[in-house]
C-alpha cells in the first residue's frame, strides 16, 4: 500500500494511490489527517483498527500538490550516522568527522545517533532555502527512512520487524561546517528545509527495507547508488540500539544513514549551489525531488 499525503480542493487528504500509480482516492480517517498526514493512519493501524475505506472519488495524481507524508513529525526524526562502510571511510577522510581520533576508528562500533527537528521537513518539489549568510558548504544525503508502526522499549533485533509500519524517502541535507564546528550534529542538520520527505509512505507490505537500492542524481549525474544490504547496522539493529533506554511510538521515523557519493566526499567537494535539483530514488518507494535555490 502506497500512502500520500496531498492538497486537494483546498484541503490536506491522506488518500491511497492505485496499483499504477495515476490516481489517488482519500481514505476516511476524518478531520485528523488534515492535521497530521499518514500519522493518523499509522495510529489507527497501531490501535488495532483496519485501514478504512475511501471517502471520496480518485482523481489523477498530477492534478493534486504533494505534501511530506508526516508534514510536522510528532518529534524529531531519529537519524543516524556513517552507516554505510563506504560512506564512513569517505567522511572519515573529509576533515569534518570529529568522531575519527585516530586511524581505524573510520567504521563505528556502535550506531551514531543524532536528530532532526520536526520542522526542517518539506515536501517533494519544495525548495531546500540556501542559508546564505551562514553556510555555503551546503550537502545531500539520500536516505531510507523507517517508520515506527508499533510502541516499544527494549525491542529486541529479532523483534524488530514487527514494530515497522513501513517506509519513505528522506534527503538528509547538512551544513557541513556547522556539522564540524559544533561537533554534536543537530543544528547543521536541522536549518530550515533541510529534511525533504517524501513523495510518499509505502507499508512493509509494499517493501523489505532491508534489501531494497538507493540512488541520487545532483542535476542528472549520478552521486550515490547502494543497496540497504551494505548498512553497517541493520535496521534491526538499529531499532534495538535507539529502543533500549528510549520508548518509540507510531510515526517515530528513523533516517537509516547514507551511501557513499556525496558531496563532501569529493575533491574539491561538491556543494549544493542555487539552481541544483537533488532527485533521491529508493527501490519501491519512488522518487524525491527537490529544487535548491
Amino acid at each position: 500500500m502506497r500512502v500520500a499525503c496531498y492538497w486537494w480542493g483546498g484541503v490536506r487528504h491522506v488518500g491511497r494511490l492505485s496499483a499504477d500509480g495515476r490516481e489517488i482516492a482519500p481514505l476516511a480517517l476524518g478531520a485528523r489527517a488534515a492535521e497530521v498526514g499518514v500519522q493518523a493512519l499509522v495510529d489507527l493501524v497501531a490501535a488495532g483498527r483496519p485501514v478504512p475505506g475511501t471517502s471520496g472519488p480518485a482523481v489523477a495524481l498530477a492534478a493534486v500538490k504533494l505534501d511530506a507524508p508526516f508534514p510536522r513529525p510528532r518529534r524529531n526524526l531519529f537519524c543516524v550516522g556513517k552507516n554505510y562502510h563506504d560512506h564512513a571511510k569517505e567522511f572519515a577522510g573529509s576533515g569534518f568527522d570529529s568522531s575519527v581520533t585516530k586511524p581505524g576508528e573510520e567504521i563505528p562500533p556502535h550506531p551514531i545517533i543524532f536528530s532532526k527537528v520536526p520542522e526542517c521537513v518539506i515536501a517533494t518539489g519544495a525548495t531546500v532555502r540556501m542559508p546564505r549568510g551562514v553556510s555555503e558548504a551546503i550537502d545531500y544525503e539520500a536516505e531510507l527512512a523507517v517508520i515506527i508502526g508499533r510502541e516499544g522499549r527494549s525491542i529486541t533485533a529479532s523483534r524488530a520487524m514487527d514494530h515497522v509500519w513501513g517506509y519513505t524517502v528522506v534527503n538528509d541535507v547538512t551544513a557541513r561546517d556547522w556539522q564540524g564546528r559544533h561537533k554534536q550534529w543537530l543544528m547543521g542538520k536541522s536549518f530550515d528545509t533541510f529534511c525533504p520527505m517524501g513523495p510518499w509512505a509505502v507499508d512493509a507490505d509494499e517493501l523489505d527495507g532491508r534489501d531494497t537500492r538507493v540512488r541520487c542524481w545532483v542535476n542528472g549525474e549520478l552521486r550515490q547508488d547502494a543497496s540497504t544490504r551494505d548498512l553497517i547496522f541493520d535496521i534491526p539493529t538499529l531499532i534495538e540500539t535507539i529502543s533500549a533506554g528510549i520508548t518509540l511510538y507510531p510515526g517515530d521515523i528513523i533516517a537509516t544513514g547514507t551511501p557513499a557519493g556525496v558531496g563532501i566526499g569529493f575533491t574539491p567537494p561538491k556543494y549544493l549551489k542555487s539552481g541544483d535539483t537533488v532527485r533521491v530514488e529508493i527501490d519501491g518507494i519512488g522518487v524525491l525531488e527537490n529544487p535548491v535555490s
